[in-house]
């Protein structure tokens, strides 16, 4: 990413985008604490960039507000692509030996994954998901999880904002199945559901654990 005057500004409004999808200049002035003629400047760089863009949206009242969001550039910026090279890999294997077994393999790509994690976490069930979260973070994913408010306190939401096998997950969305499972096996009697998929669109992948 080019920056050249105050980086940790600009990559708070990148985060902030990646996270909200849309904002305007006015909330995230207010998001990232700097004044409006500050958030301004940092927004025209961050456009003549190539990093983010903007829409114009009517109001009811007054003037037209800018609402900026990521360009496929500025999501480019984080760890969202796997290396060209295993996606090729992958299809050449299956030229090979058929999708079915390369499926077969990047299950117990998963599962190898998921027992790595399991011996890492220990603690309750709230610990461990802290725990996923953390080294899901030192894996280049924005994660992030929060406890459901409900009567059961045994109900997380973990949250990645990016996807480090985006490119794998369009050609075999199987992986993301696999995932799941790998999410279950780390974390030991515990049901994982999906709530949200880049895959199909949306701007985050949503799990919902809860103990069994």
């Amino acid at each position: 990413m080019t920056t050249t005057q105050q980086p940790t500004t600009k990559q708070d409004i990148l985060h902030y985008l990646l996270k909200q999808v849309q904002a305007t200049a006015q909330e995230l002035a207010e998001q990232v604490q700097v004044s409006p003629q500050a958030i301004r400047r940092h927004l025209k760089d961050l456009e003549t960039e190539g990093l983010i863009l903007h829409q114009t949206v009517q109001t009811k009242m007054g003037r037209p507000n800018h609402v900026y969001e990521l360009s496929r550039e500025g999501r480019s910026q984080f760890p969202d692509r796997y290396d060209d090279f295993a996606v090729s890999l992958l299809d050449t294997l299956a030229e090979t030996v058929g999708r079915d077994q390369v499926s077969a393999i990047l299950r117990k790509q998963w599962e190898r994954k998921g027992l790595e994690y399991r011996d890492r976490l220990t603690g309750s069930l709230a610990e461990r998901v802290a725990g996923l979260v953390e080294l899901r973070r030192a894996e280049g994913y924005m994660a992030e999880c929060h406890t459901v408010e409900s009567s059961d306190s045994n109900q997380f939401v973990l949250t990645e904002y990016n996807c480090a096998i985006a490119h794998i997950a369009e050609s075999f969305p199987s992986v993301c199945g696999h995932e799941l499972e790998m999410f279950e096996l780390a974390l030991q009697d515990c049901k994982v559901d999906r709530t949200h998929w880049l895959v199909n669109g949306e701007h985050r992948c949503g799990y919902l654990i809860q103990a069994k």
